[in-house]
This record gives structure tokens, C-alpha cells and sequence, in this order.
């Protein structure tokens, strides 16, 4: 085989980087971010079944400025991957594949994101709930 002097295969360095791609890729990270950042729910609620004690040390945690950036950044990711997620299973029907369509797709899948996650958490930080 003649040496090119160029991969055998494309790679990182050949394709530009799109939104398409990028979407793909964060698809998969916040899928285990997601499993990850559900340990959280799980100890708010072991620590609800736990007693008053237990829940005031994870509302502690949780309301404090670090506790409270974790949450809005696991609450974004969430529905980041839900959005995305959607996306994926109608393009599953053969819907969407121009690249157009693609392009739109993805957009609206991280505004979405970015809105509902807005929308979550104004609701908790106005009170509106209690």
C-alpha cells in the first residue's frame, strides 16, 4: 500500500466540528450523568424516609450555593438528554434526516433544554409551589 502522508481513516482532526455531532456526543455524556446525578434523588429521598434529621442535612447540602448549582446543572441535563432523546426516537421513523431538518433538530433540542430548565427552576425559586 502507498504511503498518503494522511489517516487510513477520518478522525477527529478531518471532520468539522457541527452541531449534529456535538448533540450526538452529549447525548451519550448526560445519559451517564444522568445515572450518576441520580444518586442525588435517591439520597434525598432514603434521606426523607430517614427521618426529620437526615432530611434537614440533605436540604442543607442541596440549598447551599454549591448544592444548588449542582441541582440546576442536573436538572439542565436532564432535560437536555430528554430533548435529545426525543429527537432520536423521531428521526428513528426516518423523519428528519436532511440536514437541515438535522441542524433544527439539534437547536431546538438544547433550547428547549435551556427554557424548560428556566421554567423548573423559576417555579422552585419563586415559591409557587408551597
Amino acid at each position: 500500500m502507498a504511503q498518503t502522508g494522511r489517516p487510513l481513516s477520518p478522525h477527529l482532526q478531518v471532520y468539522k466540528w457541527q452541531v449534529q455531532m456535538v448533540t450526538s456526543i452529549l447525548h451519550r455524556a448526560t445519559g451517564i450523568i444522568n445515572a450518576v446525578g441520580s444518586l442525588i434523588i435517591v439520597w434525598g429521598l432514603a434521606s426523607v424516609a430517614a427521618g426529620p434529621e437526615a432530611f434537614a442535612t440533605f436540604t442543607g447540602v442541596a440549598g447551599s450555593p454549591f448544592g444548588t448549582v449542582v441541582l440546576v446543572g442536573w436538572t439542565l441535563n436532564f432535560f437536555y438528554h430528554l430533548c435529545n432523546g426525543i429527537r432520536h426516537l423521531v428521526q428513528d421513523t426516518g423523519a428528519g434526516y436532511a440536514v437541515p431538518s438535522f441542524v433544527r433538530s439539534s437547536w431546538l433540542g438544547i433550547v428547549a433544554a435551556f427554557v424548560l430548565t428556566a421554567l423548573v427552576w423559576a417555579y422552585i425559586l419563586t415559591g409557587a409551589h408551597a
